[in-house]
């Protein structure tokens, strides 16, 4: 990790860190449509940044957010436990491959135990191999299909 990064999470409190973290998804992934353009309220980030059911995380120098990472914990109906599931995850291009990722997901990885979490997943796209590589080292890797299923 670069010197000088810490890592956070994001709670109710820290809106300006969330615009952050949202404009770096949206520089990361080439998608402003869903980062900058319909950014929820004041109450509905209140309200997600305090629950139990999601976590972010940001890794920060000087103010900037130089990474960050948005999960979910899943509760599982079949035991009692949870899975947490990485949504997303970026690093921004001047300081990736300097472990920034990696710190995140160790950061991770207590949170979710404190959440009976018994494993983090995450996805990624064919042919995101800096990703695959970086979760294929960290964990045990699964080939899966991904359906969305409109609602209306």
């Amino acid at each position: 990790m670069p010197p000088g990064v810490t890592i956070q999470r994001i709670g109710p409190a820290d809106a300006d860190l969330l615009d952050k973290l949202l404009d770096l998804f949206a520089e990361a992934f080439g998608d402003d449509e869903a980062y900058r353009s319909a950014r929820p309220g004041a109450g509905y980030r209140r309200d997600l940044l305090g629950s139990d059911g999601f976590i972010a995380l940001a890794a920060v120098r000087d103010g900037a957010v130089l990474g960050g990472l948005a999960a979910y914990v899943l509760r599982k109906f079949e035991q009692e436990r949870s899975e947490v599931y990485i949504y997303d995850l970026a690093v921004a291009e001047p300081v990736r491959r300097a472990g920034i990722a990696t710190g995140l997901i160790e950061a991770l990885k207590p949170i979710a135990a404190g959440c009976g979490a018994h494993v983090i997943f995450v996805q990624a796209d064919p042919g995101d191999d800096p990703a695959i590589a970086l979760y294929t080292r960290l964990g045990r890797r699964e080939d899966v299909l991904h359906f969305d299923i409109p609602v209306r």
